[in-house]
């Protein structure tokens, strides 16, 4: 097993892979990455509500890696990569379980997108709109890694729809915390939002990304008509 230090570095080991590249964040401080063969893994502490190890490569590569890996950093990180590699890797690593999966989705293009959204100059109102309408929501203000909101608004300035960019890397901007009124719903107001940061994000990054329940598919299918290309992945710890 040895150490990447280096974004480039990072980015040859992994082949670009966008979700690898993003976990890296920019090797910002507690963020370690390593490579054994073609498997490479990345520990980034907080990310996305959760110390996580991105992984990709051939399974028994990953496997052992990933057994080497827990050994450095310890076992609070989870395992988060394809689908596929997460299953077998949770039938080859002792102790650890699959947990959920859901989906990646990620580009370097952005559709057109009439809309009156902003970025906001503050937090006010963020923290009722999501409670009523997205309680699950891992972006909260204030959240470690969550840097701005975006929102479309109502006649007298009343949040309708938001959006944030959090835990962007250099490389890789990403979008979530999205949430809408209930009663501004129906009205494409998802749309104009994500939009707007997605055009943001990648004029800034290069490339944005997300990440987003493999069952919803009515947001899908607005990330779909954003540019936006699915992948499945999926997520494991230790019980």
């Amino acid at each position: 097993m040895r150490e990447i230090l280096t974004t480039a570095d990072l980015a040859t080991a992994s082949a670009g892979d966008p979700l690898i590249v993003w976990a890296g964040q920019g090797f910002r401080p507690g963020v370690r990455a390593w490579y054994d063969g073609e498997a490479v893994a990345v520990a980034a502490p907080d990310l996305s509500k959760r110390d996580r190890l991105a992984v990709v490569g051939p399974a028994d590569e990953v496997a052992r890696l990933t057994v080497a890996v827990f050994a450095e950093v310890g076992t609070s990180f989870r395992p988060f990569g394809d689908e596929r590699l997460i299953r077998e890797l949770a039938d080859r690593v002792p102790g650890l379980s699959f947990s959920a999966a859901f989906g990646w989705m990620d580009t370097t293009e952005y559709s057109a997108v009439t809309t009156t959204a902003v970025w906001l100059d503050g937090d006010d109102g963020i923290e009722a709109l999501l409670r009523a309408a997205a309680p699950a929501s891992y972006a909260w203000p204030g959240r470690s890694g969550v840097r701005r909101w975006a929102a479309v608004t109502g006649d007298h300035w009343e949040l309708l729809s938001i959006a944030a960019d959090a835990w962007s890397a250099p490389e890789v901007g990403f979008l979530a915390g999205v949430a809408t009124a209930h009663v501004a719903r129906g009205k494409g107001l998802a749309r104009e939002v994500c939009g707007f940061v997605t055009a943001e994000l990648v004029k800034r990054h290069g490339r944005a990304g997300l990440m987003v329940d493999r069952d919803n598919a009515a947001a899908i299918a607005v990330y779909h008509r954003l540019g936006y290309s699915y992948r499945p992945v999926a997520g494991a710890g230790f019980q």
